[in-house]
């Protein structure tokens, strides 16, 4: 089945270069003439993006790790309607739509990216992933955060994005409200090129929106009873392990700086949901059995654990944590498997507690370091993969430096650093 999504046949009225030229006067403060020509919807927001302190070529903030993120979906009120969403906006071959739909909360957090696999992979480059915050006030105008903003539909095309990373790509979104109280629920965005903002597509767009609030009012009505009540979920607790040796342990807004040993012992533990025996821990630990050495270290970890997060406190035979717990390196696995290599590198702040020689630790440094590198290699953009071939991890990478340097266009002025530090490795 041929996709909805089809070209539009005009272009848009204003040039992306004057937008873009009157966005830069804007960010220098001067009140160019250029911007008279520029949607009046537009030049507002970009006025609330610059009183929030939006940067013009930041990342958004991944608020919602994979677990809580789960989770967080499955309650929803939204939740209930995906397929809907799917069979209107993503019709046929999902996967070759040449669209992106997102579906987001009320707070401009994106719940679920789905569609066109190559453009999900270019946008996730920009932070467009499930877990962002894409509101007006944290990435700046975008049809997802502006939608919000302004509780109706919103088409935003290229250059009017407030944040530079975003203006390759043009978007529709949609509100969507509780079909009795009109409180609002999230937002629907379809994310593309010149196609995501026809007539046609706001058109779809609104239409889909209304759709599921009918949808939500006849699943209300048929349940005949209200929701049970939610249940206030237990603090976040995130072990931080990455390009330090004392980890730290935070949990809610606390956090608990670990001794060398208990770092190790905690991400081992949370490594293996499964649990460890004394033996199998101790050697994870110390490079042979020594379960004599393990089990005063254990008392005085689950000593230190109590005053924080009593909830942590690993349970015995075998040893193991009754609570999940996240990691920053396994949050870092979650956005290459999501397609967001721009953000997993920059959420790599280095190697898994890089002095550990403990060999269980040995092991998942090494994983971690291996997936980065490979995910990078097979799928991210010559921007991204530069930033690697910066990194402590591939400044020496022989193989990174040729790829990028095979990635540059023949006059780019960055070739001439790359073939240098290849000949220096050549050299040595």
């Amino acid at each position: 089945m041929p996709s909805s999504w089809s070209r539009p046949a005009i272009s848009p009225e204003t040039s992306g270069l004057l937008i873009a030229r009157a966005h830069d006067e804007l960010l220098a403060g001067n009140e160019d003439r250029r911007l008279d020509d520029v949607r009046p919807l537009v030049t507002e927001s970009w006025r609330r993006s610059m009183a929030s302190l939006v940067g013009p070529e930041g990342l958004p903030a991944l608020e919602l790790a994979s677990e809580e993120l789960e989770a967080y979906r499955r309650a929803h009120p939204l939740a209930g309607v995906m397929d809907m969403v799917r069979a209107l906006l993503l019709p046929g071959t999902a996967e070759e739509s040449g669209v992106v739909v997102a579906v987001g909360d009320a707070a401009g957090r994106l719940l679920w990216v789905e569609g066109d696999r190559h453009i999900r992979t270019l946008t996730g480059d920009m932070g467009f992933v499930a877990g962002a915050n894409w509101a007006e006030d944290a990435v700046g105008t975008s049809a997802p955060g502006t939608a919000l903003t302004l509780d109706r539909s919103v088409q935003i095309r290229g250059a009017e994005h407030f944040n530079r990373l975003v203006q390759p790509w043009s978007c529709t979104a949609a509100p969507v409200h509780d079909p009795e109280t009109r409180r609002l629920l999230g937002v629907i965005d379809v994310t593309g090129g010149s196609e995501a903002v026809t007539p046609q597509a706001q058109l779809l767009v609104d239409a889909t929106a209304r759709a599921i609030e009918s949808e939500l009012l006849v699943a209300r009505l048929r349940a005949q009873q209200p929701p049970p009540p939610r249940r206030s979920a237990p603090a976040r607790a995130v072990l931080r392990i990455l390009g330090r040796d004392r980890a730290v342990l935070e949990v809610g807004g606390s956090l608990l700086e670990l001794s060398a040993r208990h770092a190790e012992i905690l991400l081992l533990l949370a490594v293996h949901r499964e649990g460890l025996s004394a033996e199998a821990l101790s050697e994870a630990v110390y490079g042979h059995s020594a379960v004599e050495t393990l089990r005063p270290e254990m008392v005085r970890l689950r000593r230190a654990l109590v005053p924080l997060a009593s909830r942590l406190v690993p349970a015995s035979r075998p040893y193991r944590l009754l609570e999940g717990l996240e990691t920053d390196a396994q949050h870092v696995l979650s956005l290459l498997d999501r397609g967001a290599h721009r953000v997993a590198l920059a959420a790599y702040s280095g190697p898994v507690l890089p002095e550990s020689e403990a060999p269980g630790v040995v092991e998942v440094r090494e994983s971690v370091r291996s997936a980065l590198r490979e995910a990078l290699i097979a799928e991210a953009g010559v921007d991204v993969l530069l930033g690697y071939a910066d990194t402590a991890d591939a400044c020496d990478d022989e193989e990174v430096l040729r790829l990028c340097l095979s990635m540059l266009p023949p006059r780019s002025p960055k070739r001439a650093g790359l073939v240098a530090r290849i000949e220096r490795l050549q050299r040595e």
